[in-house]
């Protein structure tokens, strides 16, 4: 699977889903029809995207949105931000400030919600799929790690995750990320 059918493959799920089927079930049911070597593939470039976006920005971002954010919950904020499809992933990635006019966002801020864009289940789609194929779910594991070592070595998140900052800093967070901060934060002059 290139990164162009990767990319498909979320749009796809994404028009299927409804309030009853959320994204990642949709996207188990839709992987769960491919190969084992598909899904395979698919979590390579699943990988590759969410190994992408793990930089402190972007973390920060996550921050913001979730009023807080844990290494395990910026995992799933980076699954999330993939189940947004390809054009906001690719915004966010250029600029994680961006995600300030995402509708979720705003509309969770709003409402004082923190779950906006965090969507955990998306991280395991390709192994609940590939466990209907193989009737068991840990048979993915197996695989993916055989998979990995025939890659020559393992696919590992970046080391370059950019400058380091204080997401616990108001002011460094209005100035790292305005718009969102402000959106999550309040207005810096005035508190929120």
């Amino acid at each position: 699977m290139d990164i162009s059918e990767f990319w498909t493959t979320i749009e796809s799920a994404r028009s299927a889903a409804t309030a009853d089927r959320p994204f990642a079930e949709v996207l188990t049911d839709e992987l769960a029809t491919r190969t084992k070597e598909d899904i395979l593939r698919y979590q390579e470039r699943f990988d590759e995207a969410s190994g992408a976006v793990y930089r402190w920005d972007v973390w920060a971002a996550a921050y913001l949105i979730g009023g807080g954010c844990s290494d395990d919950s910026f995992m799933d904020f980076r699954a999330g931000l993939i189940a947004q499809g390809r054009d906001w992933y690719e915004k966010a990635a250029a600029v994680p400030d961006r995600l300030a006019e995402h509708p979720v966002v705003i509309a969770a801020a709003g409402a004082d919600r923190d779950e906006a864009l965090f969507d955990e289940e998306t991280n395991y789609a390709a192994a609940r799929a590939f466990g209907r194929i193989t009737g068991d779910e840990e048979d993915f594991y197996e695989a993916w790690t055989e998979y990995e070592a025939s890659r020559d070595g393992s696919l590992r998140d970046s080391d370059d995750m950019g400058e380091d900052f204080d997401f616990d800093d108001p002011a460094e967070m209005h100035s790292r990320l305005p718009r969102l901060a402000a959106l999550c934060l309040g207005d810096i002059t005035r508190g929120r």
